[in-house]
């Protein structure tokens, strides 16, 4: 099973609001989850990004792969600096 980390939307119609989830790939876009890893809110100024650190290096560390959005907000977060960082610390143990 393909697991992606995508935003799952929510809120009113032109009121936007998002979940950041992990899902199967083959889904639909608010389709069952598997997980919620945060939520995304761009309406406020500035934009509101709350994202389990933890909860999210779990499942990219056990093969899920973001969404070019997610991937973003992950770097903003620098939680795939922080991924990138433990993946060359295993690399480099061996």
């Amino acid at each position: 099973m393909a697991v992606k980390l995508r935003l799952k939307r929510m809120g009113a119609k032109k009121r936007p609001f998002y979940r950041v989830v992990a899902a199967d790939a083959r889904t639909t876009r608010d389709g069952k989850v598997i997980e919620l890893v945060g939520t995304y809110n761009p309406i406020a100024n500035p934009a509101e990004i709350k994202i389990d650190e933890e909860l999210a290096l779990k499942w990219l560390n056990n093969g899920a792969q973001p969404t070019d959005t997610v991937r973003d907000l992950f770097n903003k977060q620098g939680i795939m600096k922080k991924f990138h960082e433990s993946k060359m610390a295993k690399k480099s143990s061996k």
